[in-house]
Protein backbone atom coordinates (compact mmCIF):
# COMPACT_ATOMS: atom_id res chain seq x y z
CA UNK A 1 0.00 0.00 0.00
CA UNK A 2 1.14 3.64 -0.85
CA UNK A 3 3.02 5.12 2.06
CA UNK A 4 0.19 8.07 2.77
CA UNK A 5 -2.31 5.51 3.21
CA UNK A 6 -0.69 3.63 5.57
CA UNK A 7 0.24 7.27 7.46
CA UNK A 8 -3.81 7.52 7.68
CA UNK A 9 -4.50 4.28 8.52
CA UNK A 10 -1.62 4.06 11.15
CA UNK A 11 -2.13 7.67 12.29
CA UNK A 12 -4.52 6.20 15.53
CA UNK A 13 -3.61 2.74 15.52
CA UNK A 14 -4.97 1.15 18.68
CA UNK A 15 -2.48 -1.81 18.64
CA UNK A 16 -5.00 -4.91 17.90
CA UNK A 17 -5.23 -6.11 14.63
CA UNK A 18 -7.68 -8.65 13.21
CA UNK A 19 -6.34 -10.86 10.30
CA UNK A 20 -8.64 -12.99 7.86
CA UNK A 21 -8.50 -14.75 4.35
CA UNK A 22 -11.62 -14.74 2.00
CA UNK A 23 -11.80 -16.83 -0.90
CA UNK A 24 -13.04 -15.68 -4.46
CA UNK A 25 -13.11 -18.11 -6.97
CA UNK A 26 -9.16 -19.16 -7.27
CA UNK A 27 -8.26 -16.32 -5.85
CA UNK A 28 -7.82 -15.64 -1.72
CA UNK A 29 -7.59 -12.13 -0.29
CA UNK A 30 -5.64 -11.48 3.00
CA UNK A 31 -6.78 -8.79 4.87
CA UNK A 32 -5.19 -7.06 8.26
CA UNK A 33 -7.49 -4.59 9.85
CA UNK A 34 -6.95 -2.58 13.11
CA UNK A 35 -9.77 -4.59 15.21
CA UNK A 36 -10.93 -1.06 17.33
CA UNK A 37 -10.98 1.49 14.51
CA UNK A 38 -12.03 -0.66 11.97
CA UNK A 39 -9.66 0.80 9.24
CA UNK A 40 -7.83 -1.58 6.92
CA UNK A 41 -4.38 -1.83 7.03
CA UNK A 42 -3.16 -4.18 4.13
CA UNK A 43 -4.29 -6.66 1.75
CA UNK A 44 -2.69 -8.85 -0.44
CA UNK A 45 -4.04 -11.18 -3.58
CA UNK A 46 -2.85 -14.51 -4.06
CA UNK A 47 -3.90 -16.87 -7.15
CA UNK A 48 -3.62 -19.50 -4.95
CA UNK A 49 -4.85 -21.02 -1.34
CA UNK A 50 -2.57 -18.98 1.17
CA UNK A 51 0.41 -20.92 3.05
CA UNK A 52 2.06 -20.37 6.13
CA UNK A 53 4.60 -19.19 3.87
CA UNK A 54 2.35 -16.88 2.64
CA UNK A 55 0.71 -15.20 5.97
CA UNK A 56 4.59 -15.15 7.42
CA UNK A 57 4.96 -12.49 4.42
CA UNK A 58 2.49 -10.88 4.64
CA UNK A 59 2.93 -10.67 8.62
CA UNK A 60 5.89 -9.27 7.56
CA UNK A 61 4.96 -6.42 5.41
CA UNK A 62 2.64 -5.42 8.64
CA UNK A 63 5.68 -5.74 10.87
CA UNK A 64 7.84 -3.29 8.60
CA UNK A 65 4.67 -0.72 8.20
CA UNK A 66 4.52 -0.77 12.63
CA UNK A 67 8.13 -0.94 12.81
CA UNK A 68 8.69 2.12 10.63
CA UNK A 69 6.21 4.42 12.51
CA UNK A 70 7.56 2.91 16.35
CA UNK A 71 4.51 1.59 16.79
CA UNK A 72 3.50 -1.67 18.68
CA UNK A 73 1.50 -4.87 17.93
CA UNK A 74 -0.59 -5.76 21.34
CA UNK A 75 -2.36 -8.70 20.16
CA UNK A 76 -3.86 -10.09 17.22
CA UNK A 77 -7.53 -11.87 16.52
CA UNK A 78 -8.04 -14.52 13.81
CA UNK A 79 -10.65 -17.06 13.37
CA UNK A 80 -10.13 -20.90 14.39
CA UNK A 81 -7.69 -21.59 11.38
CA UNK A 82 -4.60 -23.41 11.29
CA UNK A 83 -2.70 -21.04 9.07
CA UNK A 84 -1.80 -18.11 11.62
CA UNK A 85 -0.10 -19.77 14.99
CA UNK A 86 2.84 -20.56 13.65
CA UNK A 87 3.82 -17.47 11.73
CA UNK A 88 2.36 -15.11 14.60
CA UNK A 89 4.92 -16.92 16.86
CA UNK A 90 7.59 -15.85 13.80
CA UNK A 91 7.27 -13.19 13.64
CA UNK A 92 5.60 -11.51 16.70
CA UNK A 93 7.11 -13.39 18.80
CA UNK A 94 4.78 -13.57 22.27
CA UNK A 95 1.90 -11.24 21.18
CA UNK A 96 -1.34 -12.24 22.48
CA UNK A 97 -3.11 -14.26 20.08
CA UNK A 98 -7.42 -14.24 20.34
CA UNK A 99 -9.36 -16.78 18.60
CA UNK A 100 -12.78 -15.53 17.22
CA UNK A 101 -15.11 -16.29 19.83
CA UNK A 102 -18.38 -15.70 17.50
CA UNK A 103 -17.00 -19.07 15.71
CA UNK A 104 -16.27 -21.46 18.46
CA UNK A 105 -20.03 -20.35 19.51
CA UNK A 106 -21.09 -21.10 16.30
CA UNK A 107 -19.48 -24.30 15.90
CA UNK A 108 -20.64 -25.57 19.32
CA UNK A 109 -24.38 -24.32 18.46
CA UNK A 110 -23.66 -26.15 15.30
CA UNK A 111 -23.12 -29.18 17.04
CA UNK A 112 -26.22 -28.80 19.52
CA UNK A 113 -28.62 -28.30 16.57
CA UNK A 114 -27.39 -31.17 14.69
CA UNK A 115 -28.05 -33.30 18.43
CA UNK A 116 -31.77 -32.02 18.18
CA UNK A 117 -32.40 -32.76 14.40
CA UNK A 118 -30.73 -36.74 15.62
CA UNK A 119 -33.18 -36.63 18.85
CA UNK A 120 -36.62 -35.35 16.03
CA UNK A 121 -35.33 -37.96 14.00
CA UNK A 122 -35.20 -40.87 16.82
CA UNK A 123 -38.42 -39.43 17.91
CA UNK A 124 -39.57 -40.19 14.11
CA UNK A 125 -38.56 -43.75 14.31
CA UNK A 126 -40.46 -44.24 17.66
CA UNK A 127 -43.83 -43.67 15.94
CA UNK A 128 -46.17 -46.66 15.76
CA UNK A 129 -46.91 -48.02 12.37
CA UNK A 130 -50.92 -47.81 11.93
CA UNK A 131 -53.08 -49.74 9.58
CA UNK A 132 -55.09 -47.77 6.94
CA UNK A 133 -58.26 -46.68 8.15
CA UNK A 134 -59.90 -45.52 11.56
CA UNK A 135 -58.48 -47.27 14.43
CA UNK A 136 -61.04 -49.53 15.99
CA UNK A 137 -59.36 -51.69 18.97
CA UNK A 138 -58.37 -50.09 22.11
CA UNK A 139 -54.79 -50.89 21.09
CA UNK A 140 -55.20 -49.16 17.88
CA UNK A 141 -56.44 -45.97 19.35
CA UNK A 142 -53.46 -45.68 21.88
CA UNK A 143 -50.78 -46.22 18.60
CA UNK A 144 -52.96 -43.25 17.04
CA UNK A 145 -52.28 -40.98 20.35
CA UNK A 146 -48.59 -42.16 20.64
CA UNK A 147 -47.85 -41.27 16.98
CA UNK A 148 -49.88 -37.56 17.23
CA UNK A 149 -47.99 -37.10 20.53
CA UNK A 150 -44.45 -37.82 19.06
CA UNK A 151 -44.74 -36.04 15.95
CA UNK A 152 -46.24 -32.75 18.03
CA UNK A 153 -43.31 -32.95 19.96
CA UNK A 154 -40.95 -33.45 16.72
CA UNK A 155 -42.60 -30.11 15.54
CA UNK A 156 -42.08 -28.40 18.25
CA UNK A 157 -38.47 -29.28 18.19
CA UNK A 158 -37.92 -28.15 15.14
CA UNK A 159 -39.67 -24.83 15.45
CA UNK A 160 -38.18 -24.07 18.94
CA UNK A 161 -34.74 -25.16 18.20
CA UNK A 162 -33.07 -22.06 18.14
CA UNK A 163 -33.69 -22.03 22.43
CA UNK A 164 -31.39 -24.52 22.58
CA UNK A 165 -28.32 -22.00 21.37
CA UNK A 166 -30.28 -18.76 22.25
CA UNK A 167 -27.61 -16.86 24.96
CA UNK A 168 -30.33 -15.76 27.09
CA UNK A 169 -34.16 -17.38 27.75
CA UNK A 170 -36.68 -15.67 29.56
CA UNK A 171 -39.20 -17.57 31.68
CA UNK A 172 -41.72 -17.72 28.47
CA UNK A 173 -38.82 -19.74 26.79
CA UNK A 174 -37.45 -21.50 29.78
CA UNK A 175 -40.89 -22.90 29.89
CA UNK A 176 -41.48 -23.65 26.16
CA UNK A 177 -38.04 -25.66 26.13
CA UNK A 178 -38.80 -27.24 29.09
CA UNK A 179 -41.95 -28.44 27.15
CA UNK A 180 -40.37 -29.31 23.92
CA UNK A 181 -37.84 -31.33 25.23
CA UNK A 182 -39.69 -33.43 28.17
CA UNK A 183 -38.74 -37.04 28.08
CA UNK A 184 -35.34 -36.42 26.54
CA UNK A 185 -32.94 -35.65 29.40
CA UNK A 186 -30.07 -35.35 26.86
CA UNK A 187 -31.33 -32.15 25.22
CA UNK A 188 -31.91 -30.66 28.50
CA UNK A 189 -28.07 -31.46 29.40
CA UNK A 190 -27.26 -30.20 26.19
CA UNK A 191 -29.03 -26.62 27.06
CA UNK A 192 -27.07 -26.70 30.02
CA UNK A 193 -23.50 -27.09 28.41
CA UNK A 194 -24.58 -23.92 26.30
CA UNK A 195 -25.07 -22.00 29.32
CA UNK A 196 -21.80 -23.33 30.89
CA UNK A 197 -20.47 -22.11 27.59
CA UNK A 198 -21.64 -18.69 27.68
CA UNK A 199 -20.43 -18.27 30.80
CA UNK A 200 -16.60 -19.19 29.75
CA UNK A 201 -16.68 -15.98 27.85
CA UNK A 202 -17.89 -13.29 30.87
CA UNK A 203 -15.21 -10.80 30.88
CA UNK A 204 -15.83 -10.50 34.61
CA UNK A 205 -13.42 -13.83 34.83
CA UNK A 206 -9.96 -13.79 33.79
CA UNK A 207 -8.43 -16.37 31.51
CA UNK A 208 -7.13 -18.71 34.28
CA UNK A 209 -10.21 -18.81 35.98
CA UNK A 210 -12.46 -19.35 32.15
CA UNK A 211 -9.70 -22.42 31.92
CA UNK A 212 -10.66 -23.65 35.20
CA UNK A 213 -14.28 -23.69 34.72
CA UNK A 214 -13.30 -25.40 31.10
CA UNK A 215 -11.56 -27.93 32.61
CA UNK A 216 -14.39 -28.89 35.10
CA UNK A 217 -17.03 -28.66 31.75
CA UNK A 218 -14.79 -31.46 29.88
CA UNK A 219 -14.49 -33.46 33.10
CA UNK A 220 -18.52 -33.29 32.83
CA UNK A 221 -18.43 -34.10 29.66
CA UNK A 222 -16.15 -37.36 29.33
CA UNK A 223 -19.18 -38.57 32.54
CA UNK A 224 -21.45 -39.11 29.46
CA UNK A 225 -20.35 -40.03 26.55
CA UNK A 226 -23.63 -39.35 24.78
CA UNK A 227 -23.26 -35.60 25.50
CA UNK A 228 -19.36 -35.70 24.76
CA UNK A 229 -19.78 -37.02 21.57
CA UNK A 230 -22.08 -34.56 20.10
CA UNK A 231 -19.62 -31.49 21.81
CA UNK A 232 -16.43 -32.53 20.36
CA UNK A 233 -15.53 -29.01 19.74
CA UNK A 234 -15.21 -28.28 23.16
CA UNK A 235 -11.71 -30.74 23.56
CA UNK A 236 -10.35 -28.70 21.18
CA UNK A 237 -7.71 -26.50 22.21
CA UNK A 238 -8.67 -23.54 19.63
CA UNK A 239 -11.26 -22.96 22.06
CA UNK A 240 -8.03 -22.37 25.35
CA UNK A 241 -6.66 -19.70 22.57
CA UNK A 242 -10.38 -17.81 22.55
CA UNK A 243 -10.07 -17.08 25.97
CA UNK A 244 -7.20 -15.11 25.69
CA UNK A 245 -9.17 -11.67 25.65
CA UNK A 246 -10.07 -11.82 29.66
CA UNK A 247 -6.61 -10.85 30.41
CA UNK A 248 -6.68 -7.80 28.36
CA UNK A 249 -9.90 -5.42 28.44
CA UNK A 250 -8.73 -3.84 25.48
CA UNK A 251 -8.22 -6.81 23.15
CA UNK A 252 -11.97 -7.38 21.23
CA UNK A 253 -12.87 -10.99 21.60
CA UNK A 254 -14.11 -11.14 17.95
CA UNK A 255 -12.65 -10.76 14.34
CA UNK A 256 -15.75 -8.71 13.48
CA UNK A 257 -13.89 -5.60 12.21
CA UNK A 258 -12.02 -8.01 9.40
CA UNK A 259 -14.93 -9.75 8.79
CA UNK A 260 -17.06 -6.19 8.24
CA UNK A 261 -14.36 -5.60 5.58
CA UNK A 262 -15.38 -9.46 4.19
CA UNK A 263 -18.68 -8.60 3.60
CA UNK A 264 -17.99 -5.44 2.34
CA UNK A 265 -15.88 -7.38 -0.63
CA UNK A 266 -18.62 -9.75 -0.87
CA UNK A 267 -21.33 -6.56 -1.50
CA UNK A 268 -18.74 -5.01 -4.11
CA UNK A 269 -18.21 -7.98 -5.99
CA UNK A 270 -21.88 -8.61 -6.89
CA UNK A 271 -22.12 -4.91 -7.89
CA UNK A 272 -19.22 -3.50 -9.16
CA UNK A 273 -17.69 -5.93 -11.27
CA UNK A 274 -17.90 -9.06 -12.79
CA UNK A 275 -14.75 -10.33 -14.73
CA UNK A 276 -11.77 -10.97 -12.00
CA UNK A 277 -8.31 -11.24 -12.50
CA UNK A 278 -5.50 -10.92 -10.00
CA UNK A 279 -4.65 -7.35 -10.96
CA UNK A 280 -8.15 -6.17 -11.08
CA UNK A 281 -9.00 -7.74 -7.78
CA UNK A 282 -5.92 -5.56 -5.75
CA UNK A 283 -6.64 -2.63 -8.04
CA UNK A 284 -10.46 -2.57 -6.98
CA UNK A 285 -9.08 -3.17 -3.38
CA UNK A 286 -6.49 -0.51 -3.11
CA UNK A 287 -9.25 1.98 -5.27
CA UNK A 288 -11.78 1.17 -2.08
CA UNK A 289 -9.70 1.43 0.60
CA UNK A 290 -8.36 4.92 -0.91
CA UNK A 291 -11.98 5.65 -1.13
CA UNK A 292 -12.36 5.20 3.04
CA UNK A 293 -9.33 7.07 3.79
CA UNK A 294 -10.84 10.24 2.50
CA UNK A 295 -14.41 9.90 3.61
CA UNK A 296 -13.76 12.25 6.31
CA UNK A 297 -12.83 14.83 4.03
CA UNK A 298 -15.32 14.05 1.54
CA UNK A 299 -18.33 14.21 4.39
CA UNK A 300 -16.74 18.00 5.94
CA UNK A 301 -17.26 18.94 2.03
CA UNK A 302 -20.48 17.66 1.93
CA UNK A 303 -21.32 19.18 4.70
CA UNK A 304 -19.48 22.70 3.63
CA UNK A 305 -21.99 22.70 0.57
CA UNK A 306 -25.31 22.16 2.36
CA UNK A 307 -24.77 25.01 5.08
CA UNK A 308 -23.58 27.27 2.01
CA UNK A 309 -27.08 26.13 0.02
CA UNK A 310 -28.63 26.86 2.91
CA UNK A 311 -27.41 30.22 3.82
Amino acid sequence: MDTAFLDWALADFSGYVAADEVYDGPFCILSAVDNRRYKRLLYDVLDHDPTHDDIRAFLGRLKMALAARDLTLCGVTTDGSALYPEPLREVFGDVPHQICTFHIVAEVGKAVVGAVASARKALAAQQPKLRKGRPSTPAAKQAARTKKRLAAQGAALFTHRYLFVQRHLNKTERKTLWRVSRGLPQLGALRAVMDQVYALFDRRCRTQTALAKLATLRRRLQRFPQVGETLKKLFSPTLDKALTFLDDKLLPSTSNAVERGNRRYRKMQKSVYRVRTQAQLSARLALDMWREAQGAGRHQTLHTLHEARAA
